[in-house]
Formats: C-alpha cells, sequence, structure tokens
C-alpha cells in the first residue's frame, strides 16, 4: 500500500494542508480560513475536518496515511508537543496540548513543531536546502522567524524553542518589541518594520506598500531604490550575526516579500552581506544565500516530512 502523510502549517489568516507522498508529490491540498478569533475549540474543529477529509481521500485511493504533521506559529514544547506560546493572532492558542490531543482523536501518530522549523524541514526536503546538510533558514513575514538544520535536522535547543532569530537584539535600548524586549531584529528587518520605515521616511515615501516600492525600484526611482538599500542593511546586519555565530554554508529566505520580490531584494541583502561579514567566513567561496523555493506550502511539506522522514 501506498504511504503518505498529512502536513498542516496553521497561520493567523489560513490553516494550509495536504496529503503528501513519500517521493514528495503533493497528492492533495487543503486550505481553510484560521478565523482564530473563533478561539481555539474552533480550531481545533477545523483541524479535525482536515485530518478527516484528507483520510477519506487517502482511503478511497488505497493510500495508508502515517500521521500528521503540524506547523504553528509560536513556542512549541519538544518533550510535551504542546502550544507554550503562541504569536496574538492566534489568541488562545498557548497551552494546547496539541500533540496529545490530535493523537488522542485521530489515533495517528502526530509531529508539531514550530511553522518556521517545519518550513526549514521543507526546504531541506525538497527545496533551495535540499544539498546542504547543515544550513540556516530564515522566514521574512510580519516578524522574523528562523530555523538551523543541522545533520538535516532542525537544532531545537533545550525544550524546542530554539530558532527565535526574530528577537536576535541587534540595537541597545532600541524599538520597543512584542516580546517585551527591546531592539529586536525583527523591529527593523520584518515586512511590517518595512512598512513603518516608508510611512516614516521623511517627507512622505509616496508608496503605500512594499510592494508599490518594489515597482518603483525596478523602474529605476532612486528614492525607492535608497529606501529598499536601508531594508536591506537591517536585513543583513542579523544575518551578518548569524553567520557569525554559525557559520553555515548557506542560508534560505523565504517569506511573502521574497518570493515576490526574488532577487530583487535578495541581490541587496547578499551586497550588504558580503560587505559586512569577517572576510574569512566568505573564504574560499561566499556563504551561499538563497530564496526559498516551495513557496506558500513549503511548511505543509516540511510537516509531512517530519512524518515521512523521522
Amino acid at each position: 500500500m501506498t504511504s503518505a502523510a498529512i502536513g498542516i502549517d496553521i497561520g493567523g489568516t489560513n490553516i494550509k494542508a495536504g496529503l503528501v507522498a513519500e517521493d514528495g508529490s503533493l497528492l492533495e491540498r487543503f486550505t481553510v480560513p484560521t478565523e482564530a478569533d473563533a478561539g481555539p475549540d474552533a480550531l481545533r474543529a477545523k483541524l479535525l475536518a482536515i485530518v478527516g477529509e484528507a483520510e477519506r481521500i487517502a482511503s478511497g485511493r488505497g493510500i495508508g496515511i502515517g500521521g500528521v504533521g503540524v506547523g504553528t506559529a509560536g513556542q512549541v514544547n519538544r518533550h510535551t508537543g504542546g502550544v507554550a506560546g503562541a504569536t496574538g493572532n492566534l489568541p488562545g492558542w498557548a497551552g494546547t496540548p496539541l500533540a496529545g490531543w490530535l493523537t488522542a482523536e485521530t489515533g495517528l501518530r502526530v509531529v508539531v513543531d514550530n511553522d518556521v522549523n517545519m518550513m526549514a524541514v521543507g526546504e531541506a526536503w525538497l527545496g533551495a536546502g535540499r544539498s546542504w546538510q547543515d544550513f540556516v533558514c530564515l522566514s521574512l513575514g510580519t516578524g522574523i522567524g528562523g530555523c538551523l538544520i543541522m545533520n538535516g535536522v532542525p537544532y531545537l535547543g533545550r525544550d524546542g524553542y530554539a530558532g527565535e532569530l526574530g528577537h536576535l537584539v541587534i540595537q541597545a535600548d532600541g524599538l520597543p518589541c512584542n516580546c517585551g524586549g527591546q531592539g529586536c531584529w525583527e523591529q527593523y528587518a520584518s515586512v511590517n518594520a518595512l512598512k513603518r520605515q516608508l510611512s516614516e521616511w521623511p517627507g512622505g515615501a509616496g508608496w503605500d506598500s512594499p510592494e508599490e516600492l518594489f515597482e518603483s525600484a525596478r523602474k529605476g526611482d532612486l528614492e525607492a531604490s535608497r529606501i529598499l538599500d536601508r531594508y536591506a542593511s537591517f536585513v543583513a546586519v542579523g544575518l551578518t550575526n548569524v553567520i557569525h555565530i554559525f557559520n553555515p554554508p548557506g542560508i534560505v529566505i523565504g517569506g511573502a516579500i521574497v518570493a515576490g520580490q526574488g532577487d530583487a531584494l535578495l541581490e541587496r541583502i547578499r551586497s550588504q552581506v558580503y560587505r559586512r561579514a569577517m572576510k574569512v567566513f566568505n573564504e574560499p567561496v561566499p556563504v551561499r544565500i538563497a530564496g526559498a523555493e516551495l513557496g506558500d506550502h513549503a511548511g505543509v511539506f516540511g510537516a509531512a516530512g517530519a512524518i515521512l522522514r523521522g
């Protein structure tokens, strides 16, 4: 019997899921609105509905289900599979014993991890990181998430909370962060930070969104290029720290802003990083900085891969 796994990626806006075969092919995909304001009970009901539908489809095709992998924003305790901390767009989600509950409800093997860890597993298996045993994965979104892949698997740390790269402090007593700290990298280099920088640009930048900014830069607008160079420098400052700490052969950067703009942004980041990093870290060849390849479903592939390859 063919075997597959169910991969689920819980986001603040949508829950993306898929039935993934052992060879990495996506047999079926699902997207449902998270509607997190309805509360954690409603969210759990959506997860059960997704699993039930995937099982129904698999059964009809003669496919066995090896388990369910789930990626969720926030911190996941590696010992319990429970959600230890959740982002603000998933109210009431912290404290959910996700792995234990879903196993009890479905009878399936369940693996739960942070969403960026699952994204990194997907990129390691099928995407931009597949040629490396060790690399750093970064997601630029409303915040900044990170994961260190070591020997092909995420480095989790003592409790499973490793990889909170967005909360590296790059400015002492800097901008306040939602985590309660100040000067965190994501306050300067996330997509939300870029939006704030646009609104605060002297004289008014004239662009309502990062997409408009990139479009103007592509057309040769010098002011737009200056803003993007400044934003890329904030990304590069944190990445340089990451390179100096981990000395990785490669870095994979994902997130909607990278998927939408590609090398227009990555080239700026590369240039800044190579200028800032110690020379020895870029010899005999520079650290490769690559865009993620799996798009919106990287977390789905990774969550399924945590079952199929675990």
